[in-house]
């Protein structure tokens, strides 16, 4: 049924994420999958903003979040689970979604935590992706 997962991460919350990522391999498992396991890096939004960085610093997380998802993926998901790494750099919705394209994703699955009244159930990113994804999505709590 799903011969392509996207699963996004946020490795700012890992332990959380577990549970996400858990839900995935059994998808993956169960169909056959293959699993396209992503984390982005936010861009700064305004480009005057980043010039209060130094240069570089922008490819630096990108290469250090690149290397903590391998070591997050490492420890969880099992050799027998096709998958792949993916570092995306911008709006987090708009990567998720620009991804869920490139890879020709029939699932997307991604987290919504810490729910608040400002977010109404489900988070800013998940709710958008979820409005604008054209495939399926499995939001896991």
């Amino acid at each position: 049924m799903y011969k392509d997962i996207l699963v996004s991460i946020d490795l700012g919350d890992a332990d959380s994420e577990k549970k996400t990522l858990e839900t995935a391999i059994d998808y993956a498992r169960t169909f056959g999958s293959r699993l396209h396991i992503m984390t982005v890096v936010p861009d700064y939004g305004m480009s005057i903003v980043g010039g209060f960085f130094p240069k570089g610093h922008e490819q630096e997380a990108i290469d250090h979040t690149n290397k903590a998802l391998h070591a997050f993926t490492k420890k969880l998901v099992p050799a027998e689970i096709k998958h792949r790494h993916i570092v995306g750099h911008g709006s987090i919705y708009r990567e998720i979604l620009h991804y869920a394209n490139v890879t020709k994703a029939d699932l997307v699955v991604l987290s919504a935590k810490r729910p608040g009244p400002e977010d109404y159930l489900i988070g800013p990113n998940a709710a958008r992706v979820v409005r604008h994804a054209t495939i399926s999505v499995l939001v896991v709590r």
